[in-house]
């Protein structure tokens, strides 16, 4: 995988080949005075490839995944660190939410005009209808920073954590829910 393994500050000065989902997101985010480190790749679409990436934007490694129930209708984006392995019954009890499972692509796109692979706290300001409910594991909110995708798989974004919970979510209308994933068998 290639990377530009210098971290660049905020959004891309040539924003020519970058698709609207992305520019959208430093708009947000530079509108709301969010500051942040930005990083470019090729697809990053693995959590290998997203560990490299992390190991330059100096984040943890978090993985961003979209869910819902049986019935396709709860929705939800969990955020959890990178090396705890997920576990479905251990999130059903605490959610009270029985089957869990990845959510279809087409929902990614209808609620968070996010792609497989791009999946990120920042498509949460695409869902006008708050659809989606946000799951946060309680090591991912003790953090320092949060690395994530601005839609795209192809940058990667370093963010204070802090400026996550206080701006972007309340700016975006999302309390998040946090819970607490062991990740063990």
């Amino acid at each position: 995988m290639s990377i530009n393994t210098e971290l660049q500050d905020g959004r891309p000065a040539d924003t020519e080949g970058r698709l609207d989902r992305e520019i959208r997101v430093y708009d947000y985010l530079d509108n709301l005075g969010i500051n942040y480190k930005r990083v470019d790749h090729d697809a990053a679409d693995t959590m290998e490839a997203c560990a490299e990436v992390d190991k330059i934007l100096g984040t943890l490694m978090c993985k961003n995944l979209f869910l819902c129930n049986r019935q396709k209708t709860n929705f939800y984006l969990l955020l959890m660190p990178g090396d705890k392995k997920f576990k479905t019954k251990e999130l059903s009890k605490q959610i009270n939410s029985a089957r869990l499972s990845f959510a279809e692509a087409e929902d990614m796109v209808k609620y968070l005009d996010i792609e497989p692979g791009s999946v990120s706290v920042m498509g949460l300001m695409n869902d006008k209808d708050h659809v989606v409910q946000l799951l946060i594991d309680e090591d991912v909110k003790n953090s320092e920073y949060i690395g994530c995708h601005p839609c795209v798989n192809t940058s990667s974004l370093k963010i204070t954590t802090k400026d996550i919970f206080e701006v972007f979510l309340p700016a975006v209308g999302y309390e998040p829910r946090i819970v607490t994933l062991v990740g063990e068998d």
